[in-house]
């Protein structure tokens, strides 16, 4: 029989342990009669009693296993946790509130043994979000899709992978790390499948607006060039802009029409300052990336494995 793996990060999510679990077991008795399953939950340091359901569970089933870290960190290194983990045939990524529909799962099983060896999952509609959001992500994933030469419009972590892209992944060094964009980067045979966002089972999203807007600024920097040719265009506008003005007092100066200037001095000064701050920020946050990745330090810290 094939064994699919399952990689579920989990952060405070005790409430949707049980109810995955059934899903998936549920699935599996019906749906998926030729491959068997083991289902990795990756405990990303849960202030909650998500390790103590886990445990329950395992202690019932021994193909539930776990992952768990000594604090958090991060989606990103719960994923890469669970890539390195792994043991089956092929892997699949997916949510513990059950926004990624498990019956999915199905499909995607099925493009695998037609010989597809990564199965993206694209959101045919991204559920309840707000007009900032919307606008937000649409901008975000124009520069990633550029970056890596797709359409990542719609994307998401739940995906399978076959156990070659989950040795080719589990190889990567880098700490700071885009597993959405990492998917596509590798390669392989590729296909898709659509679903639309469930409503989660329990529980609220871990994510804030501001930490959205924080995990996409860097997966920007650490995926893509883009912020750096800003900082090229931002430095051609201000040397367009003092050229003109040049041209323009010369021309003041040569016609007798020549006038103090002062308010115009200050507006320039404090739009030149304000545009080599941005620039020098962009900079910074690019070597404070290069700063993280030379440390060397590890991407996450496993403080108990259940197995």
């Amino acid at each position: 029989m094939n064994k699919i793996s399952l990689i579920v990060p989990c952060y405070n999510e005790e409430a949707n342990i049980k109810p995955f679990y059934n899903a998936i077991t549920e699935l599996f008795s019906k749906e998926i009669n030729d491959a068997d399953f083991e289902l990795l939950f990756v405990n990303d340091g849960s202030k909650d009693n998500t390790l103590q359901e886990i445990r329950a569970l395992h202690k019932k089933d021994s193909r539930v296993k776990c992952v768990s870290f000594s604090r958090n960190f991060g989606k990103e290194a719960a994923l890469f946790a669970g890539i390195r983990n792994v043991t089956g045939d092929c892997t699949v990524l997916l949510d513990a509130d059950l926004q990624h529909p498990p019956f999915v799962l199905v499909e995607m099983y099925k493009k695998w043994k037609e010989g597809y060896e990564v199965v993206e999952g694209v959101k045919s509609n991204r559920g309840k979000e707000g007009l900032f959001h919307k606008l937000f992500t649409k901008v975000f994933y124009g520069m990633i899709s550029k970056a890596v030469g797709m359409d990542m419009k719609n994307s998401s972590d739940y995906k399978l992978l076959d156990k070659k892209v989950v040795a080719e992944l589990a190889k990567l060094k880098e700490r700071n790390t885009f597993f959405r964009a990492l998917s596509f980067w590798v390669g392989f045979k590729k296909t898709t499948v659509y679903y639309e966002v469930a409503e989660r089972a329990n529980g609220t999203s871990k994510w804030s607006t501001k930490s959205l807007i924080k995990y996409a600024i860097n997966n920007v920097i650490c995926f893509s060039y883009a912020p750096l040719h800003i900082v090229t265009a931002v430095g051609c506008v201000f040397t367009i802009i003092g050229i003109g003005v040049a041209v323009d007092a010369l021309i003041s100066f040569f016609t007798g029409k020549a006038a103090s200037g002062f308010p115009t001095l200050v507006c320039i000064t404090l739009i030149g300052f304000g545009g080599v701050m941005v620039c020098l920020g962009i900079i910074g946050v690019y070597i404070a990336q290069i700063y993280d990745e030379v440390k060397g330090r590890p991407q996450y810290i496993i403080g108990e494995k259940i197995e």
